[in-house]
């Protein structure tokens, strides 16, 4: 999730954990502070932009690795408000800040290395866009009641039902996903089209319209469905993959490590001579986040050449008009 939201929630669970034991602003700004910290692996950069890409969301997000950091950070917090006797409750806030992170992270499309160091193995539900109001603004009310509603009481009673509506709110998002998968895999028998490797996200900003990717060897086909559809069949458009210049270049490194990260959901084409990946999981066709010039394809001994990132966006008010109207159940195609 966008760290603006991993900060509220740090600072709502905070506030939750400490309670009345220290002062609201003090459990708020600290939780948001753990909250934030397993983001600033951005601020390292590897060299190439497909490697920062797939080392987001590694070792500062692995649930072990944030668990033991919390002992320290405890200690300190604790120290510098002079409450060693909270050490105990203040590494239980901090971790649980620390550890939701990455749990958060979870829900989303990406893939999160939860498991380091024992694997890079990155894992995403994808019910959750990276960015969704409905979830983040419950935690706004939660954390501006920690530090300015009176009494305490009344506050944390906001807080508590603020967390408990956004957890809520994940659990939607998935039994969504799980809905709309059912309905895809009905449209996409009814098609004669294949559901072995099937993608459902939602699409920006709300868990009421959903993307769905379907694999189909050299093509992969693109629909959308609103709940607002009820029963009427998805209509997918397919697109062409790639697949002679991946079967060509397979044993190129960018290509197998975009490849694994994204479970096969990329494509490549050919632009004057020099290949281009696109994870498929982020964006809509013909606009993705993270689209790489990987240079020509390599000779026998040829080092591979930094990869250019070339993301496409899609224009915001004409992405935007067209959401609405698929909100509200009416069959327009989607931009591009």
């Amino acid at each position: 999730m966008d760290s603006v939201t991993q900060v509220l929630l740090g600072a709502s669970i905070g506030v939750a954990v400490m309670g009345r034991r220290t002062a609201l602003w003090k459990s708020a700004v600290w939780g948001g502070v753990a909250g934030l910290l397993p983001d600033l692996d951005v601020l390292l950069d590897h060299g190439d932009p497909i490697l920062n890409m797939i080392r987001h969301r590694a070792e500062t997000h692995a649930l072990l690795l944030l668990t033991l950091f919390a002992f320290p950070m405890a200690w300190l917090v604790s120290r510098i408000h002079h409450q060693a006797r909270l050490y105990g409750r203040w590494w239980w806030a901090l971790m649980l800040a620390l550890v939701t992170h990455p749990l958060l992270d979870l829900m989303t499309i990406y893939g999160t290395q939860v498991f380091q160091p024992f694997t890079d193995e990155a894992y995403g539900l994808g019910s959750m866009f990276i960015i969704d109001p409905a979830y983040s603004l419950p935690l706004l009310v939660g954390v501006v009641a920690a530090f300015r509603v009176k009494p305490m009481g009344r506050a944390l009673r906001i807080n508590g039902w603020a967390l408990g509506l956004s957890t809520a709110y994940l659990a939607w998002s998935a039994l969504g996903q799980a809905w709309v998968t059912q309905q895809a895999r009905q449209s996409l028998q009814a098609q004669g089209l294949p559901t072995q490797q099937l993608m459902v996200t939602p699409a920006p900003l709300s868990t009421l319209v959903w993307r769905v990717v379907a694999l189909d060897g050299e093509r992969f086909h693109e629909g959308f469905y609103a709940l607002m559809d009820g029963d009427r069949p998805m209509r997918f458009v397919a697109h062409d993959r790639g697949a002679r210049w991946a079967a060509q270049n397979a044993d190129h490194p960018q290509l197998q490590r975009l490849a694994r990260f994204t479970d096969g959901f990329f494509k490549v084409s050919d632009q004057n001579g020099k290949l281009v990946l696109t994870d498929l999981r982020m964006g809509q066709e013909p606009a993705y986040v993270f689209s790489f010039d990987i240079g020509p394809p390599l000779q026998p001994g040829q080092a591979h050449p930094v990869a250019q990132q070339q993301s496409r966006r899609m224009d915001v008010g004409v992405g935007l008009k067209w959401l609405g109207q698929r909100i509200l159940g009416r069959d327009v195609p989607p931009p591009g």
